[in-house]
């Protein structure tokens, strides 16, 4: 899993966590400490390496967004978890935050934690990035068989142009050989009546 640990905090206060580790890890003791280094009030976003894992944070509005995931993990995985996490728990608790206690949130809030986590750790298409290429490639698949059918149609119409063109040149084939035969038939007819 790429995100593995997750909390919502204001302040040094944790309102809501997540571990997705089986094992009993420091991943929210070392959370804690760096959210204590990281003080005020200003929005900022960060990142932050301690051995194997990276702690992403992102504060906005007196509410700190903290998501520890392994080194592998493209940043802009975990910057957009955060985004969307910071969003969710605005829309939910916006106007009790502030004065909340410590793990007020973390009933409700750790299921919907738990849950973006497994998503933008496992589906390819959280990354707005990738979400986009894979948007263009099919655009690019349906353009690329559309210009196949106008080229198949460009050839059908090519082969009934020939097609008229032959038809026509052998009615006029056919209307020239008509007269001849029209005049030869006058003129054997001429013949006849003058013997």
């Amino acid at each position: 899993m790429a995100i593995l640990y997750s909390s919502v905090t204001r302040g040094s206060v944790i309102l809501a966590e997540f571990s997705a580790l089986k094992q009993r890890n420091n991943c929210s003791l070392i959370a804690y400490r760096i959210l204590e280094k990281i003080s005020g009030d200003n929005d900022t976003s960060a990142s932050y390496s301690h051995e194997q894992c990276i702690f992403h944070i992102k504060r906005a509005n007196r509410i700190t967004v903290l998501c520890v995931a392994d080194n592998a993990t493209n940043r802009r995985i975990p910057f957009a978890f955060l985004e969307d996490i910071h969003a969710r728990f605005m829309k939910a608790y916006g106007g009790v935050c502030d004065s909340a206690c410590a793990s007020a949130m973390n009933d409700e809030f750790s299921r919907i934690l738990r849950q973006q986590m497994e998503h933008y750790s496992h589906d390819p298409l959280a990354d707005k990035i990738n979400r986009i290429k894979e948007e263009i490639s099919q655009v690019r698949n349906v353009m690329m068989e559309n210009i196949e059918r106008v080229l198949e149609r460009g050839e059908r119409m090519e082969m009934l142009v020939n097609q008229a063109t032959n038809i026509q040149g052998n009615a006029t084939f056919s209307q020239k050989n008509s007269h001849r035969y029209k005049d030869s038939n006058n003129l054997w007819w001429q013949a006849i009546k003058l013997a």
